[in-house]
């Protein structure tokens, strides 16, 4: 312990200090207090009005107007968007305005959008009506002359005019003629979507039990839905009937389809005469639409210059009093107190902020900002840059540290990249990988300044952690000698050749050993002989093993930092030793009896004497023997494997009832010779609550569920670092067999369309399935080993973050 003693703190690796602090504001410095606090962004503020609901607080009044404001900006918004205007988002000129003049300049705007709108909405509901009567009148002439051909002259009449819209505004285009007094065949003319147009016939039908003549034509044109405001294909038809009855039934069917009715004069010369009126009444109602849209645009473009500058400006409000009102407001005192957290550091940089308001608002009184004491736990707070930001949100995902715990994000910037590039090694791949992330890297103040997609997004701000695992995988690459699964002799040449000229035994006879070893990784000759798959496998294996030992000593090792970080002798002695001890008794010597078969050269099945430690410890090894007195450290690492489970399962509980009782009693003892107004100054008194409500039974339960869930995982958790293995192995398999099963069998054909279909198939599927595919696997893998398999040695991950007041924040939040 005294060698863990003696290293440097780790006051780096672990969150900011924090303090509770209370602000007593005075109300006419407060709106500008805590403005300057939201400049800053270093204070958390709690909310001391829990108890009443948002229209009790104080200033209600306020946000309600600040939500106002945000309605309409949206309204604004919505109206750009559709208008197809690109509001910029740092306008070079910024207007300073105060909240009640935009509050006005926003009024007037809405109204006057409102305005336009609701004009622009009337000329086109009289254009669609006026095209729509236009498309009746060019193809239901041709009915009537159809009609008037086959019809009897003493049988006919004039038209009767139908409306089914009241416009006063059309009403002069409309010469109907009069109706005739005789009673005679009839005709209701008008359009109708086309969809509806087999049900409205079959309808009718139904209605006027067949007496009557559907007649129908296409419009021609698309014309705009008044109910969805999408442009719709359109029917025109005529319905010859004869009676009044059936003709107020026509009506009503026409009425519930949502069918337009138009007048049609029957004859010829009255049709063209009022197809001429309408057609010029069509021209001047477009130029009236188009200078209503350029008015319009005109006036959401100057919107649009300023809009950034207003929402970001109603957004600072809108916190502002979202803050005051988390205050407590003292009307005798004619003050706001406020508490709240923020890192020690930023201290002085707060009490500068506060004076310059008190300064600033030319208030008679100061702002007082002092410490408080407190027994509840601080929020968790780590200082993050660019590089940093993505591995914490990893690490964040899984919880929030406890506050000053040991943070995994710091030594998981090189484990979680590595453990990926382990499953990943392909040099080939790792260089597709580091060209993608050199891109957004290189354009991350364009790409920073855009709004993404969801997969854009989370690449984007992942780009560091791929630019890692892009290295990493390139060395990994390079290790096992992998280009796209095709071997290079970067380093030199091979340490193997054939037995002759030829090369035909070198998968059944195998390669002999002629020079000294490969400089660097993976031999190349290794590729494609005999025992290429068992070296590959037995390698890989094993180094897994290596790994995950390691991480997961790593782990309990900072367990140990954070209990001699908290002061907690009893998890170092009855924690961190036994587990040492546990898990380097079986699964730390399996891996000094893999780097010892390693340097030595040894053919011992391990397998064999992990098995018979357990099974038959006194036994004879035999052939597996590695090593002098490996039978004795054998006996006696069992033995202290099996002595670690109950020296983790019993002393603690124990002992920690010892001490209870201990406190307790000497407390009882305390309360003969204090007064009660002592008791209420004793250190002790804050917590007493909490040592009065220990229970045995429920430690006991805990800590035996702790013991048997580590010795169970110890076995679990190595195994589950064999996917290392497994994922690599996968992975270089599955490049051999695009390589030669797809690249290489194109390219023996003659063929140059063969050639360029296989070369393209073979990108494809790297591109999707090895680079895409199995970079989320890997990347899934590396970080399931780093929640369950590291982090849970050491990791509690029940803080909550420090969320100050920002409005760096605010600005980046979404309405």
């Amino acid at each position: 312990m005294k060698l863990f003693d003696d290293l440097p703190s780790m006051d780096h690796l672990r969150s900011e200090d924090m303090s509770l602090v209370q602000v007593i504001i005075p109300v006419e410095s407060a709106h500008r207090a805590v403005s300057y606090l939201g400049e800053l962004g270093l204070l958390q503020l709690k909310d001391l009005n829990e108890d009443k609901s948002p229209f009790q607080r104080t200033f209600v009044n306020q946000v309600k107007r600040c939500g106002e404001m945000s309605r309409k900006l949206r309204f604004f918004g919505d109206q750009i968007s559709k208008a197809g205007i690109t509001a910029s988002p740092c306008p070079a000129s910024q207007q300073v305005i105060d909240l009640e003049e935009l509050e006005v300049r926003l009024s007037e705007h809405e109204a006057e959008l409102l305005e336009m709108n609701a004009n622009s909405e009337k000329l086109r509901q009289t254009y669609n009506e006026l095209l729509e009567f236009k498309l009746v009148l060019l193809k239901a002439g041709g009915f009537l002359v159809a009609a008037q051909n086959h019809a009897v002259p003493a049988e006919t009449e004039l038209v009767e005019s139908i409306y089914s819209k009241k416009d006063d505004e059309s009403l002069f285009l409309l010469e109907q003629p009069e109706p005739s007094s005789k009673s005679g065949l009839r005709f209701i003319s008008g359009i109708i979507c086309k969809s509806k147009e087999l049900t409205f016939e079959r309808m009718l039908f139904r209605a006027t039990r067949g007496n009557m003549f559907f007649n129908q034509a296409p419009a021609g044109e698309q014309v705009m839905d008044p109910v969805s405001g999408e442009m719709v294909e359109k029917t025109v038809f005529v319905v010859f009937f004869s009676g009044e009855q059936a003709k107020n039934k026509i009506l009503k069917i026409c009425q519930a389809f949502g069918a337009s009715c138009y007048p049609v004069p029957e004859e010829n010369s009255k049709q063209m005469q009022l197809t001429r009126e309408v057609s010029l009444r069509l021209s001047e109602l477009e130029a009236t639409l188009d200078a209503g849209n350029r008015h319009r645009n005109k006036a959401l473009a100057s919107i649009a210059s300023q809009l950034w500058n207003w929402i970001i400006m109603v957004k600072k409000e809108k916190g502002v009093y979202d803050t005051l009102n988390m205050l407590n407001f003292d009307v005798t005192k004619k003050c706001l107190v406020g508490e709240g957290w923020c890192p020690t550091f930023a201290k002085p940089q707060i009490k500068e902020v506060l004076e310059h308001a008190s300064i600033h608002s030319n208030s008679q009184v100061g702002i007082i900002f002092h410490d408080m004491d407190s027994f509840e736990s601080p929020p968790t707070y780590f200082r993050t840059n660019w590089f940093t930001h993505a591995f914490q949100e990893i690490v964040d995902a899984y919880g929030v540290a406890r506050y000053q715990e040991a943070n995994p994000a710091v030594y998981s910037v090189i484990t979680f990249p590595f453990l990926f590039a382990v499953m990943f090694g392909d040099w080939g791949h790792g260089l597709c990988l580091l060209l993608g992330s050199l891109i957004l890297i290189l354009r991350e103040k364009k790409l920073g300044s855009q709004k993404l997609g969801s997969f854009m997004e989370m690449a984007f701000g992942g780009r560091y952690v791929v630019l890692l695992m892009a290295l990493f995988s390139i060395y990994c690459g390079l290790i096992y000698n992998e280009f796209f699964s095709v071997p290079f002799q970067i380093f030199g040449k091979s340490a193997y050749k054939c037995r002759d000229s030829s090369c035909s035994d070198a998968h059944t006879a195998g390669l002999i050993k002629y020079r000294d070893p490969y400089p660097f990784g993976v031999d190349p000759r290794w590729r494609g002989s005999r025992s290429e798959l068992p070296f590959l496998n037995s390698l890989k294996m094993k180094m897994s093993i290596l790994l995950g030992v390691s991480q997961m000593n790593l782990g309990i090792i900072l367990s140990y930092f954070d209990a001699k970080f908290h002061g907690s002798s009893l998890d170092v002695r009855y924690q961190f030793m036994p587990q040492m001890i546990f898990l380097n008794s079986l699964f730390g010597y399996l891996a000094l009896l893999i780097v010892i078969k390693w340097c030595t050269g040894s053919q011992a099945d391990l397998y064999h004497v992990m098995i018979y430690m357990f099974l038959n410890p006194t036994g004879d090894l035999g052939e597996n023997k590695l090593f002098w007195g490996q039978k004795e450290l054998q006996i006696l690492l069992l033995l202290m494997a099996i002595v670690a489970v109950p020296w983790m399962l019993f002393p603690k509980p124990f002992i920690l009832r010892k001490l209870h009782t201990e406190r307790f009693q000497g407390r009882t003892y305390g309360i003969l010779g204090t007064s009660e107004m002592d008791l209420d100054h004793d250190p002790d008194s804050a917590r007493r609550q909490h040592h009065e409500d220990f229970n045995f039974s429920e430690v006991f339960v805990h800590q035996m569920i702790h013991s048997i869930e580590f010795v169970l995982g110890a076995v679990s958790n190595t195994a589950s670092y064999l996917r290392l293995w497994a994922l690599s192995l996968a992975h270089s398999e599955l490049s051999t067999v695009f390589y030669e099963k797809l690249l290489l069998l194109a390219w023996g054909y003659d063929s140059v369309i063969i050639r360029i279909a296989g070369l393209a198939v073979f990108a494809f599927a790297t591109a999707f399935i090895l680079l895409m595919m199995e970079t989320l696997s890997a990347f899934l893998h590396a970080l399931r080993l780093h929640w369950v398999e590291f982090m849970g040695k050491f990791y509690h991950g029940d803080g909550y973050k420090f969320k100050p007041f920002s409005f760096k924040l605010l600005a980046d939040e979404e309405d």
